[in-house]
């Protein structure tokens, strides 16, 4: 059953009403990326501090956060522990939750990794998880019912904007390529979690660097939002990012797009001396990509 006070869809459209914009914040701590501001000590408390500050720097501006859950495992059972830590500091300060965790397997595991991340009292709190579709749908099943009774939502993988991607996703059928074919399927199930905003709690990944593709995928998927990675430092400029959006009232629509190293890395942050001009680097990174993804409208 749809938990409709909670509903992920309807929660998503609100905050890029509230904010103005789709940019989504990519939180990323690649160990050998981080400022020497976090790196001289302690790991574990540099990759606190390095999330917490990309939270705050966040905070007000922008709907959304994707944790990248891999960045946080390279650094053991803590980094972990960090991974829920910052989750959680996110949700507190009014941004959604995107954990890119990419999870897929069947049946049990499926569930555990639901109750994990979309349950109403998960370790690891999520507003939505990135999912791996590619065993099949009845992967995907395990994970749509968690996150319905939770209010939570889902993005499925369907065309990414890694230089990989078409080896399998653009192979043709007899009909259609096996990304359209999966689209197709997932349809009904994107239908059947539409909110009361018109907004679906199942979404979709849909590359930046593939934006003919972004489109036709919106055709089949009116109500889905898309989670949009590749603008910025993976080359695709606002035109390309937004071109699966809607427009209403000033601001874009119907997904988020992220952003992750042209902020939390970008050349002002890496060079702070201290926490405070570390987040105010990446707010004016944060402004910066606003106004430039706003070119697009």
């Amino acid at each position: 059953m749809i938990n409709k006070e909670r509903h992920f869809g309807d929660r998503l459209s609100a905050s890029l009403r509230a904010t103005g914009t789709p940019l989504c914040v990519g939180i990323d701590p690649h160990r050998g990326l981080l400022p020497a501001l976090f790196t001289d000590g302690d790991p574990i408390t540099g990759l606190r501090h390095f999330a917490m500050n990309v939270v705050e720097a966040a905070r007000g501006l922008v709907p959304a956060v994707k944790p990248q859950a891999a960045m946080f495992e390279a650094f053991g059972p803590q980094g972990v522990g960090v991974l829920a830590e910052t989750a959680q500091a996110a949700k507190d300060a009014g941004l959604l939750v995107i954990m890119d965790a990419k999870r897929g397997d069947i049946g049990s595991t499926s569930a555990a990794y639901a109750q994990a991340y979309l349950a109403s009292d998960a370790p690891f709190y999520s507003d939505a998880l990135t999912i791996n579709p590619w065993m099949g749908l009845d992967t995907i099943m395990p994970f749509l019912e968690v996150a319905e009774a939770a209010g939570n939502g889902l993005f499925i993988l369907v065309r990414t904007s890694n230089e990989g991607a078409a080896d399998l996703q653009e192979l043709p059928t007899s009909d259609e390529t096996v990304y359209e074919h999966l689209a197709n399927r997932l349809a009904p199930l994107a239908t059947r979690m539409v909110g009361e905003s018109g907004t679906s709690s199942l979404g979709i990944v849909a590359g930046a660097t593939v934006p003919e593709q972004a489109e036709h995928l919106r055709a089949t998927l009116p109500h889905s939002p898309f989670l949009i990675p590749g603008f910025g430092a993976q080359g695709a400029g606002p035109a390309h990012a937004t071109i699966a959006l809607g427009k209403e009232a000033g601001s874009f629509t119907g997904g988020l797009v992220n952003s992750s190293r042209g902020i939390i890395f970008c050349d002002a942050a890496q060079q702070a001396q201290n926490h405070e001009q570390h987040q105010a680097a990446m707010r004016d990174a944060i402004r910066t990509q606003i106004a430039l993804l706003q070119t697009a409208y």
